[in-house]
């Protein structure tokens, strides 16, 4: 199976390596998950496995989701993700996938949603600049120009304008495994992935070091 694997974010800190440099890790609890569904090109014209993260009490699901962990006789759980997958063959439902599927040195594509800035304006939205903070000027922290008078007459779409910032599905690729710790299921990752402590995550292979 193609290394994959549903995780959470716990936090993050700060390591050493071999020289005594100073790394930056995300801490992120890879797993158990449980290999919900096996989907393939002769059945749902594409192949892809379906994982299972987390436990949760049965009135917290709704009756679809039992009826899909109780046909394939699973434990409920309460987070699904599928991955896209080139090969199946040594894949089947109810298999369990670790922190141990990945290891150090490894290049890994961390996909989250960030956290949720509420309703901002365009400086912190967009990242422009403001305008003089002279009293007379009129002009500090605006979008600027919505364009001509009477022609074309309108606001172009797609202008940067103020509004809902964050909670959006974010990917960082090529991201380094530096530590697994197979006791407590756990895989340090080199920087920052996206969302708050708590965020689930969907970790794969990098899809391009070519590794």
């Amino acid at each position: 199976m193609e290394k994959a694997i549903i995780g959470k974010k716990i936090g993050m800190t700060q390591i050493f390596d071999e020289k005594g440099l100073v790394i930056p890790v995300t801490v992120i609890e890879a797993g158990p998950c449980i290999v919900a569904q096996v989907k393939t090109t002769e059945t749902d014209g594409y192949n892809a496995i379906q994982l299972g993260y987390g436990d949760v009490k049965e009135s917290r699901i709704n009756r679809p989701e039992k009826g899909h962990f109780t046909k394939a006789k699973l434990v409920l759980k309460k987070h699904l993700r599928e991955f896209r997958v080139s090969e199946i063959a040594d894949v089947t439902v109810g298999n369990e996938v670790k922190a141990d599927v990945f290891e150090v040195g490894d290049k890994i594509d961390v996909q989250g949603t960030t956290k949720g800035k509420g309703f901002q304006g365009v400086i912190k939205r967009h990242g422009q600049s403001r305008g003089p903070m002279g009293h007379g000027s009129m002009y500090h922290r605006r979008p600027g120009s919505m364009g001509s008078t009477s022609t074309p007459g309108r606001v172009f779409k797609g202008k940067k304008l103020p509004g809902h910032t964050g909670v959006q599905t974010v990917t960082i690729q090529n991201l380094d495994v530096v530590k697994v710790d197979l006791d407590k299921n756990v895989i340090l990752v080199k920087g920052s992935v996206p969302g708050a402590k708590g965020a689930i995550l969907k970790i794969r292979k990098t899809v391009k070091s070519g590794k």
